[in-house]
């Protein structure tokens, strides 16, 4: 049999996992090949078993953990493999006309291999029943599990994510990023242009006392030595001439450094409020994969670390340059050829400084994620304290920080080790090419071709010369750690939300509240979330989401939020595509009040403001008072003005509920979001709250997940979820007659309470349950 049109030997025949290999081989048939594989990982329970799923030239092969024989169904025109994926889970359906005959289950890391074996078998299948097969989905070989993004070559084992995913870019720094500062330099150009001509003065002054030890000693100190008296007056004129350079080049150099400084520490403060407030505007998908003290260190640590090379380092190497021209220059008009030979190492510096920086470039952003990873440790480490010392894990965590700062050392001293040749070596050329100019130089003394005063100018000149060259390559260090951090700056500039400003925006004059949900689907990567959800929910309705876990109630939320877009049909607000609508003025209208409300370290009357910062005492005062937050506001030390701490540690649950849903009240928003807002907290304190969500909802269009399902008996309608799909729509009563879905979750949640309550009554403490999953 031969080979379908596009399948390559390579394909025909991969390399199979050692642990199947010979189980695989002794179920082939003659002239049978392996096409393509799937290691499923999960069963029909969802616990983690093996198998494995194969596609050959003949047939569909399968064995899972639990199935003594393998199966196989041969090629026929009533054949259909279909795959889907859902909160996390995919799964692989072969199916005959419309009866389901096996189901493999797999995590969402296999998805890849996947969708390679799904569409090997479509391409065989069709070989095998018409002679022509579809085009090979070859893109499916090297796509990235998260974003799905066709890869030049599959990630590494264990990476779960791209480079584009955490905001990365696979090429290292290059120094010329540096210049992408300009964007920022820009409107300081003119007092970078003063600093410059500053620089060029203070430089030129500098260079005028090697040159007037030329006369001095020709014309004043050898003469003297041959007998003859020193004239004064020249001497005066002299050592004025080398005062007055002194004092010029201070006093220069003064305001350079002044002025330069003022203008990089504006531009690093500019910088820094330019990536904060784009980083403000990313979607939360972004903020999804990157670490909080990584983006932490670029914002801080890499700012600062541009503020000093733009003060400093690049301020001393335009000094550098400019003293090594104008060297070069004066070193030339004096005498050309010993000026030649005086330059002769500069090609092997130039060089080593090339290949050094090229190894440096990688080894400082290297260096730069070692550190983020450590920052990222003590983030995740200090918030969560009060958990580290609750289960006694104070030792892993001082060694998961030991090890991510033993990493950080690792990658130093490798690039120390490269460092600590350079340097020496750059030395070690600027003393030999000295002590060539002192050989050649008392040569063409002693030849008449040179005075004692020139050579003395030409060693003053070329120790200052070699002295900046030293310098100008230690900068090379400097440049790439600055490169490098400029790199990981503008990766987060670069980066572009996933959540865009329409470029018309349309603006509502006034909003009604009515939302309309219009065939939605979400992805997120190549994971399915939501699909064909068609819903309308009038203004001043109320309508509870409800489903089992991961059924997509908080996502469906979140696009109605716009904290993520949709990836198939349209949401809409009175009629309008949200995504018609600029994001700020949108997000005006909607209140959210989550499980788990985040206060602001501040006083409670700031917080409460935080959505309507002018709001006047009274406002404030009267939106407690309706989230039965006044009384216990005023039994506080200091009232309103009391500190609530870091993250609201001061407060109890209860009160930091009743403070965020007066801070919704106060901005007295048209839709309302309540995401399971009375789920952690005791049931006296959840009847406090109840009673400020009836102040909350009233007149308002709202959308409430709640965990107890008796919360939601009074909505309007209920939408119960399942998988992504809206699966049953209707009030309590309605829902609860139908005895489907909802009816199931309702009886089965009933259950649980009155099991915990009995147990109650009788002291005993309920048994832990573990709520599986359809």
């Amino acid at each position: 049999m031969t080979l379908p049109t596009g399948v390559s030997s390579e394909i025909s025949s991969p390399v199979l996992p050692l642990t199947w290999t010979a189980q695989v081989e002794s179920q082939l048939l003659d002239e049978e090949r392996v096409l393509a594989w799937l290691e499923t990982n999960l069963d029909a329970q969802l616990y983690f078993s093996s198998g494995l799923v194969v596609v050959t030239n003949k047939r569909l092969l399968g064995k899972t953990g639990s199935d003594v024989n393998w199966q196989d169904w041969a090629y026929r025109p009533t054949l259909r493999l279909a795959r889907h994926d859902h909160s996390g889970v995919g799964s692989l359906e072969l199916l005959d006309e419309n009866s389901l005959l096996v189901r493999w289950r797999y995590t969402l890391g296999s998805d890849t291999a996947a969708r390679r074996l799904a569409d090997h078998f479509n391409h065989q299948l069709d070989f095998q029943l018409t002679g022509e097969a579809r085009q090979l989905n070859t893109e499916t070989e090297a796509m990235c599990p998260r974003c799905g993004a066709v890869l030049d070559a599959p990630l590494p084992p264990g990476q779960v994510e791209c480079a584009t995913c955490r905001g990365e870019s696979a090429t290292p720094p290059s120094t010329w990023t540096l210049f992408r500062l300009w964007r920022f330099a820009k409107p300081y150009k003119w007092r970078l242009l003063t600093g410059f001509l500053l620089t060029l003065g203070s430089t030129a002054a500098a260079l005028v006392p090697p040159y007037m030890t030329m006369p001095l000693m020709d014309n004043v100190l050898i003469p003297y030595q041959n007998g003859k008296p020193i004239d004064v007056d020249l001497v005066t004129f002299y050592l004025t001439g080398l005062l007055g350079a002194a004092v010029l080049a201070w006093l220069l150099g003064c305001t350079r450094t002044y002025m330069l400084a003022r203008v990089s520490e504006r531009i690093g403060a500019d910088l820094r409020t330019a990536t904060y407030e784009h980083l403000l505007k990313l979607s939360h998908a972004y903020f999804g994969g990157k670490r909080t003290g990584d983006l932490m260190a670029r914002i801080g640590s890499e700012t600062d670390r541009l503020n000093v090379f733009l003060s400093l380092h690049l301020l001393d190497f335009a000094t550098d340059v400019l003293m090594i021209g104008m060297t070069v220059i004066i070193l030339v008009s004096i005498n050309p050829l010993l000026a030649l030979v005086t330059l002769a190492p500069l090609p092997i510096i130039a060089w080593l400084i090339h290949l050094v920086r090229d190894r440096l470039r990688t080894g400082f952003e290297k260096v730069d994620r070692a550190w983020a990873e450590v920052t990222s440790v003590l983030a995740d480490t200090i918030p969560g304290v009060r958990v580290v010392k609750a289960f006694a894990q104070e030792k892993r965590e001082a060694t998961r920080f030991r090890a991510a700062n033993d990493r950080n050392l690792e990658v130093n001293d490798r690039v120390n080790k490269v460092w600590s040749l350079f340097t020496p070596t750059v030395t070690l050329l600027t003393e030999i090419g000295l002590l060539v100019v002192w050989i050649f130089g008392i040569w063409q003394v002693s030849k008449d071709e040179i005075t004692v005063g020139v050579l003395t100018a030409f060693l003053t000149y070329i120790s200052r010369f070699y002295l900046r060259l030293d310098s100008m390559s230690r900068i090379v260090s400097f440049t790439q750690k600055a490169a490098a951090g400029t790199k990981r700056i503008f990766e987060i500039l670069d980066h572009v939300s996933s959540v865009p400003e329409p470029a018309q925006p349309v603006h509502l004059p006034a909003v009604a509240g009515r939302i309309e949900l219009r065939d939605v689907g979400f992805r997120y990567g190549t994971r399915s979330v939501t699909r064909n959800i068609s819903l309308i929910i009038e203004p001043g309705e109320m309508v509870g989401l409800v489903g089992h876990s991961g059924s997509g109630k908080s996502t469906l939320v979140n696009l109605i939020c716009r904290f993520y877009d949709v990836t198939e049909g349209a949401i809409l607000l009175d009629g309008v595509d949200i995504r018609a609508l600029q994001v700020a003025e949108y997000r005006k209208h909607i209140g959210l009040v989550l499980q788990e409300p985040f206060l602001f370290f501040g006083t409670i009357a700031e917080n409460i403001a935080y959505g309507k910062p002018h709001a006047s005492r009274e406002e404030i005062v009267t939106a407690a008072r309706a989230a039965h937050a006044h009384e216990f506001i005023l039994r506080l030390p200091h009232g309103y003005d009391s500190l609530v701490g870091e993250r609201g540690q001061a407060l109890s649950g209860g009160e930091r509920q009743r403070i965020s849903i007066a801070r919704a009240l106060l901005i007295d928003p048209r839709i309302l979001i309540l995401d399971e807002a009375t789920s952690s907290v005791d049931t006296t304190t959840e009847k406090e709250i109840q009673k400020a969500l009836e102040n909350l909802v009233r007149g308002r269009t709202t959308i409430a997940i709640a965990h107890r399902l008796s919360t939601l008996q009074h909505a309007d309608r209920l939408v119960v979820l399942d998988r992504g799909s809206v699966v049953e729509i209707g009030n309590h009563d309605t829902l609860m007659v139908r005895e489907g879905h909802y009816y199931r979750l309702y009886q089965a949640q009933a259950r649980n309470v009155d099991t915990e309550d009995n147990l109650r009554r009788h002291s005993v403490d309920p048994k832990p349950r573990t709520i599986v999953n359809e």
